[in-house]
């Protein structure tokens, strides 16, 4: 199945791009948004917004069709397929596979400063409706906050004997926040507590497939909660438990 992007009528391939020019606000600025436009793809680009933004800088949003296509059966994507419960089911799982409290950490971790991610996923309130893990009965939930060194990260799982961490990080320039997560693994690792926690990252432009890739068990980018991360965990907990077992 092959898909074109959808703008006012179905597959008419528009779409809409927006950018800095290093320029002032003017006639040769909007000429050379169309110009950029063009050798992207899009077909009669047409500026539809410009915005100057400082002294010699200019924003612009450029709308138009492209002829490019997508093919859905040649695609392949890697994301989480356990199931996601709401909360009283992640609450009673816990209740019948563990005598104890499970132990949730997490963070904006290095020199991300932005919190809204982590606490939405952690915090007692939540996010639209969706109730944070501080709210969960069997789960303690410990939310360090933002800048928090991957060192003192590490020694708060350590002396709280953390089942679970949960890192956000906002993308940040020159790809800052892939060496950060990066060096989180690598500090468990040198610790000998990699598999000992379950590592899970999450942020606007984390996927599953990135987050693997770094080496954490799981990943979750927009549109995810507590839910979802908390069944995801649990589920997970409960499978290396039953596994230990068996061996």
């Amino acid at each position: 199945m092959k898909i074109k992007p959808y703008g006012d009528t179905s597959n008419d391939g528009k779409v809409q791009l927006s950018f800095t020019l290093p320029i002032a606000a003017g006639a040769l600025g909007i000429e050379a948004a169309k110009q950029l436009g063009k050798q992207m793809g899009i077909i009669d680009p047409a500026v539809v917004n410009m915005e100057a933004i400082g002294e010699n800088y200019s924003f612009y949003i450029v709308y138009g069709p492209v002829i490019h296509q997508v093919d859905l059966s040649v695609l392949k994507v890697t994301e989480i397929t356990t199931p996601t419960f709401d909360k009283e089911a992640v609450e009673k799982m816990i209740a019948e596979e563990f005598d104890r409290d499970l132990v949730f950490i997490g963070a904006s971790t290095g020199t991300d400063a932005h919190t809204v991610g982590i606490d939405a996923i952690m915090n007692m309130k939540g996010y639209a409706g969706h109730y944070g893990l501080e709210r969960y009965a069997g789960i303690k939930a410990y939310n360090l906050g933002s800048q928090v060194q991957n060192e003192d990260f590490i020694q708060e799982a350590k002396r709280r004997h953390a089942d679970v961490l949960l890192v956000s990080q906002t993308v940040t320039q020159k790809d800052v926040h892939l060496k950060n997560l990066i060096e989180l693994v690598e500090l468990l690792e040198a610790e000998h507590l990699r598999n000992d926690v379950i590592l899970i990252c999450g942020g606007a432009r984390i996927t599953h497939e990135l987050a693997k890739e770094l080496g954490y068990d799981a990943g979750f980018g927009p549109g995810k909660y507590a839910e979802d991360v908390a069944s995801y965990a649990v589920l997970e907990l409960i499978r290396r438990k039953k596994t230990t077992l068996k061996k």
